[in-house]
């Protein structure tokens, strides 16, 4: 029977010479928290390959091997270069570090590794925080959000409402990157006050304000142009849909922090006690 202990070091070795063929070679099957199950063969050999075009130059430092011929527990620390998405996260193109195990066990049929890591450190190792939502709870879909202030104040007199729909993750995390350069490109226009996204379900909204509906011409900057590019001429998304609104109505109301009464801002405004609140960014 092969020893369990040389082939937790060397299917480890074959992970950080990056030979998704050797990774596949060197055990009977493969499971980790991404795998969604045990794999093997040439379905390992492909599991290795995208693992390795997402996590580049994987070092690992063996920190102790213990066991015997049947099963053995391999501890180590990775270091890797995050190249392409995961768990939704666009490529960062630094250096991550994460600590996990091997456990390899031997049998008739060969040789079988389970490796476990955790994905919440890893996740914040790339400078990600994981929140916790349902999917839906019959009634509502949850998703999460983000908003980009501009810290001016002036009152909204155009708002952009765009969503797109997504396939997967991948997809997700490529419109996260033309959004993040698109927002960009706003903060610095005239007449931009702010922009909220949100995902939910397989869409990705955004809502920006503008001061006046002529303003709205700053999202034709060159971020924006590559965006409607991808998506008419790549195939990127399945559904897309963008509207223009003029608000109706905009009221704005404060409580005082000493008195507790609230007062609805504006010019001259003021509660009892002679408190005035201040204007705030409507995104």
């Amino acid at each position: 029977m092969t020893d369990a202990r040389k082939i937790a070091e060397e299917h480890l070795r074959a992970w950080s010479d990056g030979a998704p063929e050797a990774v596949a070679a060197a055990v009977a099957s493969f499971s980790d928290p991404d795998s969604g199950g045990p794999v093997a063969a040439t379905a390992l050999a492909a599991y290795a390959a995208a693992v390795l075009g997402r996590f580049r130059n994987l070092r690992f430092e063996v920190e102790r091997v213990v066991g015997d011929a049947g099963a053995a527990v391999a501890s180590w620390t990775l270091t890797a270069d995050h190249r392409d998405t995961y768990l939704g996260i666009p490529a960062t193109g630094g250096a991550v570090t994460v600590r996990g195990t091997d456990l390899v066990t031997v049998d008739a049929d060969g040789a079988h590794v389970r490796r476990g890591f955790d994905r919440l450190a890893l996740a914040g190792a790339l400078g990600y925080g994981a929140r916790f939502v349902p999917e839906s709870d019959g009634t509502r879909e949850f998703g999460v959000s983000a908003r980009a202030a501009t810290g001016r104040t002036g009152r909204p007199g155009a708002l952009v409402l765009t969503w797109l729909e997504v396939r997967d993750d991948a997809e997700a995390a490529d419109v996260d990157l033309l959004s993040v350069e698109i927002v960009k490109s706003l903060r610095a226009a005239r007449g931009f006050l702010g922009v909220t996204t949100f995902d939910i379900g397989d869409r990705k909204y955004t809502l920006s304000a503008f001061d006046r509906p002529e303003s709205v011409r700053a999202v034709h900057a060159r971020p924006h142009q590559r965006a409607v590019r991808r998506f008419f001429k790549s195939g990127l998304c399945t559904r897309v849909h963008t509207s223009v609104w003029r608000p109706v109505r905009a009221r704005d109301y404060a409580r005082c922090p000493d008195c507790a009464a609230v007062v609805a801002t504006g010019a001259d405004a003021a509660c009892p006690c002679g408190w005035t609140p201040g204007d705030a960014p409507t995104l």
